[in-house]
């Protein structure tokens, strides 16, 4: 005698899990146009999608406190950094709330996870305090744009070069750029010989990262701050 399946759950490739039951499967004829209609039937009828309430979730990243904390035992780790051994969560708990601080899980992976009692409160503010500071000592590249022509005098190279400089001293990138009109672009060698100009001025505090290169009436030469 068959024995009945029940309903089965695998993930599907894009995460969603699927939901399969047999009691949504039709019998189906073994001849003529009705069993290619309900074979059709028959491969379309079982897969549900549950995109909210089956969906594989990455939980790593929760931090558990206090009561959040289910397993037991657990690794404690005192206040002031001493390794307090393996406990009970109730046990841990208790200690904590009997300094008045939080227990924490600090490693949820491990086995048996780690926890540390700690001012949870205090913990977050310090957290919060460090990653404003981190992101005041960041710096955003940027790629500026100077603009130059085969035939341009001295005051304005000068001009523009000083320009490119304060960029170079930004820590910005400085994207260089001849720009050729009407038959200048006939004679490439005037910018080339401009750009390394530009690249000789600036070599103190800037290095050649993409050397110039000619693209429809424009030529680029990217500089990077050393």
């Amino acid at each position: 005698m068959d024995r009945k399946r029940g309903p089965t759950l695998w993930p599907s490739l894009d995460s969603e899990a699927c939901y399969r039951s047999p009691i949504l499967e039709p019998a189906v004829p073994t001849r003529g146009h009705g069993a290619a209609e309900a074979g059709s039937l028959q491969r379309s009828a079982f897969f549900v999608l549950f995109n909210e309430d089956l969906r594989i979730q990455d939980t790593t990243k929760r931090v558990r406190v206090n009561r959040q904390i289910r397993i037991s035992p657990v690794r404690v780790i005192g206040a002031d950094g001493s390794q307090l051994g393996i406990l009970e969560v109730d046990a841990a708990l208790r200690m904590a709330e009997d300094q008045g601080l939080d227990l924490v899980e600090v490693a949820a992976t491990a086995r048996p996870p780690v926890v540390r009692i700690m001012d949870y409160g205090k913990y977050k503010f310090e957290m919060a305090k460090q990653a404003r500071i981190a992101k005041k000592k960041q710096h955003v590249i940027e790629l500026k744009e100077v603009k130059y022509r085969p035939g341009i005098d001295d005051h304005d190279f000068d001009t523009k070069t000083r320009h490119a400089r304060r960029f170079l001293e930004e820590k910005n990138k400085v994207k260089v750029t001849m720009m050729f009109r009407g038959r200048q672009v006939a004679h490439p060698e005037l910018g080339q010989a401009v750009l390394e100009r530009v690249a000789t001025a600036l070599a103190d505090i800037g290095k050649i990262e993409s050397a110039g290169r000619l693209e429809g009436k424009s030529m680029t030469m990217i500089l990077a701050p050393k």
